[in-house]
């Protein structure tokens, strides 16, 4: 199994599999529109402005589970995150992350890559970086700035 046995609506409401990004470099975000993590976003968009030629893709999928912190439309929030820092990666419909409505995607990733307590999704903006054959090679805490995983890219992209 691998994340290209999972498929997800778009922000545009069109379902789109995985597997479309075979033989790409992943980075798969759990993402919120008013969050103090938010400004990650400016971070996020320039990792893939500059690896996205190199076979690198983020996937951002926004969730109201943690505070409330994601309450709008799917329209409002690909305008939010267009507005304000100039998204061009692939944005999600809305997802659960955990409980039991959680996104299949979302439950295979937390049990490849658990977190340092549990296995569970704690807050907006956790990253798990997916290499080339769609496996799960790390995750990243919330709190864990785009720019600081940039080696791990690299690599993955080398691999």
């Amino acid at each position: 199994m691998s994340v290209y046995d999972f498929s997800a609506k778009t922000m545009l409401g069109k379902e789109k599999s995985l597997a479309d990004y075979k033989g790409k470099v992943l980075l798969i975000v759990n993402t919120a529109s008013e969050c103090g993590f938010t400004p990650q976003f400016e971070g996020l968009q320039k990792l893939f402005e500059t690896y996205e030629d190199q076979g690198f893709e983020i996937l951002g999928f926004p969730c109201n589970q943690f505070n409330n912190q994601d309450p709008g439309t799917d329209a409002e929030i690909s305008h939010f995150c267009q507005r304000n820092y100039g998204v061009s990666f692939q944005m999600f419909s809305k997802v659960d992350v955990k409980g039991e409505e959680a996104h299949p995607l979302f439950v295979y990733l937390t049990q490849e890559a658990k977190g340092m307590i549990t296995k569970q999704i704690k807050w907006n903006f956790t990253k798990f970086l997916i290499d080339k054959n769609g496996e799960v090679i790390d995750r990243f805490a919330p709190q864990t700035k785009p720019e600081s995983i940039e080696k791990d890219i690299e690599k993955a992209l080398k691999a």
